[in-house]
């Protein structure tokens, strides 16, 4: 479905990702891992659009995106959270949703204003549809309180929620573990796996915590200043000696954190 090729991005004369190839076949959960300043986010941030490549090639399904605004590859079907909670603060969880439920929505300046019958009948069926979704992963009973009232898991729960309002087939979760204690990541995985199979989707995911990682990726690609270091299952991954010293240095180095 995705397909980088050579991917390259500098800044200056930074190269932040370098020679990236990296693919996510249907239906499956793909990892991205690497220690602090490894160009994960940046890869995300090319693949969405964020950023422009200096050079290589993004397919989506054999169509060349690389070039495409966010906007654009959302409607292809790629959607994507962010490493911060970005809810709309001063909406509700139903409008939080409902925001994305307007993407497809086609909708020019004199029927927002005026409310013509169009636009009513429009926003009626995308209220439906985040209330529909919303029910599908135990939400509904919140569709009506402030988004940031709800426990932190919830929130990272609603954000994802609302990039699968925009119909996406590979959805992109940056850190979606960040900052939750060990019961909410348990219960992120399980979440996880039930949207990957109830939606048919594809999920690639850049992730910290190891055992969320290990326990529920297919594949896994790791990245360190840029350059990938290792790909293959979990199993590989865990005991490949590159990405051990990635994390923990090697005998002459420091030992390095994980972050991004």
């Amino acid at each position: 479905m995705l397909s980088c090729s050579h991917t390259t991005i500098r800044f200056g004369g930074l190269v932040a990702v370098n020679d990236l190839n990296l693919c996510v076949n249907d239906k499956e959960i793909v990892g991205l891992i690497g220690p602090n300043g490894a160009g994960k986010t940046t890869a995300f941030n090319m693949i969405t659009g964020v950023y422009k490549p200096t050079s290589g090639t993004i397919l989506w399904n054999g169509k060349d995106i690389t070039r495409l605004k966010p906007h654009q590859i959302t409607r292809l079907g790629l959607a994507r959270t962010f490493q911060n909670i970005r809810l709309f603060s001063e909406m509700n969880v139903l409008e939080n949703v409902m925001v994305a439920e307007n993407l497809r929505n086609k909708v020019n300046l004199f029927e927002s204003v005026f409310h013509t019958p169009a636009y009513l009948e429009r926003e009626r069926k995308a209220r439906e549809n985040a209330l529909a979704l919303l029910a599908r992963v135990g939400l509904e009973s919140h569709a009506y309180d402030s988004a940031t009232s709800l426990p932190y898991g919830e929130q990272r729960r609603l954000e994802i929620v609302r990039a699968l309002a925009t119909k996406p087939s590979l959805l992109l979760l940056d850190e979606p573990a960040a900052g939750m204690n060990p019961q909410e990541s348990a219960d992120l995985m399980v979440f996880i796996n039930k949207i990957r199979s109830d939606f048919g989707l594809s999920i690639l995911l850049i992730e910290h915590h190891m055992q969320v990682v290990m326990g529920i990726c297919d594949r896994m690609y790791v990245l360190e200043y840029g350059n990938t270091i290792a790909e293959g299952t979990p199993q590989e991954i865990s005991s490949n000696q590159k990405v051990i010293d990635a994390y923990l240095g090697s005998d002459n180095d420091d030992v390095r954190r994980e972050g991004d």
